[in-house]
């Protein structure tokens, strides 16, 4: 006999009505419907770098390949503090598009839009002291930062439109249309790359060639986002309403949502950059050790981050509609779907790592000091797993607070443990203290789980 859930029909708000079967309840199709188009759109995203490396190590000069990496690097650590754009426009829309209030789906985007034109704006304005604290933070050539300082000076002015992708992104996710996301993000990378190619061998532009060549894919993939998304709207029949967007209880919502994963995000940033840091402290052969392992623990990542954002939409979706044993089923399958992943990403590291080692680098010495501390990487996914499966049905739920909260409490732990361990155990220690966090995001946001079902479903006390 399946649970009660509250429904809006006669029996009021709150009141337990009997849920109805069949399509209620979720199976593994519709969790990898979601899962799998997320997990290729993520794969496509390293390529960019590829691309950019190859075509420009053509050029025969070191300092246009080291330009654009800083320059890439910074803009990603800049848009990665906007990630809220995605990850508070999935949650809303989810809930909304659960409740069948497709008018507050509508609304959910235009306000996101809103926000990312608005914040877009303002980093081309202040472009210049954003660009300086940026760059007296880097200590490259002088070729180098020239090339990298060019590079941000044109891409920047793409600002409000890569900041739209984030927000079309997270909106389309939010439905379950995963498909259209992947798509958007192939368009987006895809064409970035052969513009890159183009510009810069076909054209001679160098540096330039590959900041027009991103500026370009940013403005086309949001173009086509914003034809889509009206296309859609407008199947609905919805018209807009300028009151119902500029509702200042929702953008107050919308905003406090925002700022809450903003701060989580933020905190994420600074552990790896502080991790980072501290590797290069140990030497150059030891950053490049852990270097080489922390991205193979990021690829492990790009595929759980799929079954995170199923975890998302179908959690979000489900309470909106207020049908709890669908939000069981997305908590429970999407999960098992992850851990499955995160085991094998682990087995595949322990017993195959060595030879993605050799791949990366034929430095003898880093090889020998990659692969001392390749235990530590190989038990990231299976630590990290539940941290992200978390994160997503948190921000399903919209309970950004406790994300929040609970993102800086292990952020005090990890800085302590660093503080303990590493004098003891080097790199070891510093390993073993990102290892604490992963795993302590994980209980601290799982002791919170509870709280959340019954702020979700209230009439399941």
């Amino acid at each position: 006999m399946s649970a009660p859930v509250a429904t809006e029909g006669g029996g009021g708000p709150g009141k337990l009505q009997p849920e109805r079967q069949g399509s209620d309840r979720l199976g593994n199709g519709q969790v990898l419907a979601i899962a799998v188009p997320i997990i290729l759109a993520n794969v496509t995203t390293p390529l960019i770098g590829l691309v950019d490396t190859a075509v420009l190590g053509q050029l025969g000069d070191p300092h246009y390949i080291g330009g654009v990496a800083i320059g890439a690097m910074l803009f990603s650590l800049l848009y990665w503090a906007f990630a809220f754009l995605r990850m508070g426009t999935t949650g809303l829309t989810a809930q909304a598009e659960g409740g069948g209030d497709f008018s507050e789906v509508t609304a959910t985007l235009m306000r996101a839009l809103l926000i990312a034109v608005v914040a877009g704006a303002l980093l081309i304005a202040t472009q210049v002291p954003v660009s300086a604290i940026a760059f007296s933070f880097i200590s490259g050539s002088e070729a180098v930062e020239a090339s990298a300082a060019e590079y941000f000076s044109i891409r920047i002015w793409a600002a409000p439109a890569a900041l739209a992708n984030f927000a079309f992104l997270g909106w389309f996710i939010g439905m379950s249309r995963a498909p259209t996301a992947f798509v958007l993000q192939l368009l987006l990378n895809g064409l970035n790359a052969i513009l890159d190619a183009w510009f810069v061998l076909g054209l001679g532009l160098g540096v330039k060639g590959v900041a027009y060549g991103t500026i370009i894919a940013e403005v086309v993939a949001a173009a086509v986002g914003l034809w889509v998304a009206l296309r859609l709207i407008r199947s609905r029949g919805i018209v807009f309403d300028k009151a119902r967007i500029m509702n200042r209880a929702a953008l107050r919502r919308m905003l406090a949502i925002n700022r809450d994963i903003m701060i989580r995000t933020v905190s994420v940033l600074f552990a790896f950059s502080w991790f980072t840091a501290k590797s290069a402290e140990a030497g150059d052969v030891a950053l490049a050790a852990n270097a080489i392992l922390i991205n193979l623990t990021h690829t492990a990542a790009y595929f759980l981050d799929g079954f995170a954002f199923a975890a998302e939409t179908l959690a979000g979706q489900a309470i909106g509609a207020q049908r709890y044993s669908r939000f069981k089923d997305a908590v429970r399958l999407s999960t098992i779907w992850a851990v499955i992943f995160s085991v094998f990403a682990t087995l595949a590291f322990w017993f195959g790592g060595g030879y993605l080692i050799d791949f990366l680098t034929v430095n003898e010495e880093v090889r020998a000091t990659a692969r001392l501390y390749l235990g530590w990487a190989a038990i990231v996914p299976v630590a990290g797993v539940m941290a992200y499966q978390f994160d997503g049905i948190f921000i399903g739920a919209t309970r950004t607070a406790d994300m929040r909260n609970m993102m800086l409490l292990s952020l005090a732990v990890f800085m302590v443990m660093w503080a303990l361990l590493t004098p003891i155990f080097g790199n070891h220690g510093l390993w073993a203290a990102m290892v604490i966090f992963l795993s302590l995001r994980a209980l601290t946001l799982g002791a919170r789980y509870p709280a959340l079902v019954r702020s979700s479903f209230p009439a399941t006390r």
